[in-house]
């Protein structure tokens, strides 16, 4: 079954009371058993829901794995993984994420004895250097928030089944109609489901897929012990969304590349970071393991005048500043100040965030439109 179908039909069925076509909202905290144990599959919400349940079904078909499993953010996906760990094991991270995910790892797991190493992933040098018997967990965003860094996930896996480490990855950049994590060797595949999967921003979630049997009973004991989960209306409105996701991203990254070949013009641009440029690094990597190079994008200015990065993001007229991504409409921001805040300076600058830098995610509108409006607010 290729993507377009999955997208729509995958793990999914009509519904066996009525026959609708689209999976209703099943708002309800409990279920009537018939007798002790005696029940439907489903016996309270936190623990199961029809909706949701669907809805972990089609990410499983769409990311090519066999288990799903939904969380309340993608933060809350994330503490699920993390307290798959124990005092004393070391994770291995890239060095340049989401400064949510930084934030999680070193103000709530550092402080229960979890190590956390950031390296650059650009090749696997440094994450061999820094493997050792207390190393459970590599963590790996490809392209990378907000430097659209290429991580190679299969030469990544092969490291970490030598050694018994389990692999996770961020796709919510790359989404899984550009790329599959687990048929290239990761063992987890984590989404801000908020992102591109819902599409319309009208919703927080976060979600696991993966194929192991043993990995997923775990994520299934976290999910239920800790009820970080989704309610049945965000379920149903991201598998509303993930109808049309291959169509949403398709345009996302027509309208990427054309925005990124216009801002590599401008004479106020520094650098233009985007995997899709031959010159990026890692490009032969994006072109191996991903079906498109995506609509984000992030850019600095010459001069790296905080000043000026702080005007263009204020002049814009279509794009909105905002935090988030991936939905219909196109947003501005400026990570330093917004989305990595949280990251100390000197950490940030080390990984390319300086005061300059601005971060888009681009949308689905006219592209003549979206350009008119970055020319405008350089001029």
């Amino acid at each position: 079954m290729k993507f377009g179908t999955k997208a729509i039909h995958g793990g999914l069925e009509p519904d066996t009371a009525t026959g609708a076509i689209m999976t209703p909202i099943y708002q309800t905290s409990t279920y009537v058993q018939d007798g002790i144990g005696n029940h439907k599959g489903y016996e309270y919400s936190r623990s199961q829901n029809p909706t949701r349940h669907a809805l972990e079904k089609n990410l499983a078909a769409i990311e090519n794995g066999k288990h799903g499993a939904c969380f309340g953010s993608g933060l809350a996906a994330i503490d699920c993984i993390i307290k798959m760990l124990n005092p004393g094991d070391e994770v291995i991270s890239t060095n340049d994420l989401y400064g949510g995910s930084y934030r999680i790892f070193k103000t709530i797991f550092e402080k229960y004895g979890i190590k956390f190493n950031f390296v650059s992933m650009y090749d696997t040098i440094a994450i061999k250097a820094n493997v050792n018997s207390n190393t459970k967990l590599i963590w790996v965003e490809t392209p990378t928030n907000p430097m659209m860094n290429i991580v190679d996930i299969e030469a990544i896996s092969k490291i970490t089944k030598t050694n018994n480490i389990m692999l996770a990855v961020d796709n919510t950049f790359a989404t899984p109609y550009l790329q599959n994590p687990l048929d290239l060797g990761a063992d987890i595949v984590m989404h801000s489901a908020t992102k591109y999967l819902g599409g319309h921003s009208d919703i927080v979630m976060g979600a696991l897929i993966c194929n192991d049997d043993k990995i997923a009973k775990e994520i299934y004991r976290i999910q239920n012990s800790s009820g970080a989960v989704c309610g049945p209306q965000d379920s149903f409105l991201v598998l509303r969304g993930i109808k049309t996701l291959h169509l949403r991203v398709q345009r996302h990254c027509e309208n990427g590349e054309a925005i990124a070949h216009f801002l590599a013009e401008q004479p106020m641009v520094d650098k233009v970071y985007w995997p899709g440029f031959e010159s990026h690094p890692n490009h032969e990597v994006a072109k191996k393991q991903m079906r498109g190079f995506g609509g984000m994008i992030s850019f600095n200015l010459k001069g790296n005048n905080l000043e000026d990065a702080l005007r263009i993001v204020k002049k814009v007229k279509i794009f909105a500043l905002a935090e988030s991504l991936g939905g219909v409409e196109s947003l501005i921001g400026h990570p330093a100040t917004m989305t990595h805040a949280s990251i100390p300076k000197e950490e940030r600058e080390k990984s390319g965030v300086v005061e300059s830098l601005i971060r888009l995610s681009v949308g689905v509108e006219d592209v003549t439109d979206l350009i008119d409006d970055l020319k405008q607010a350089l001029n």
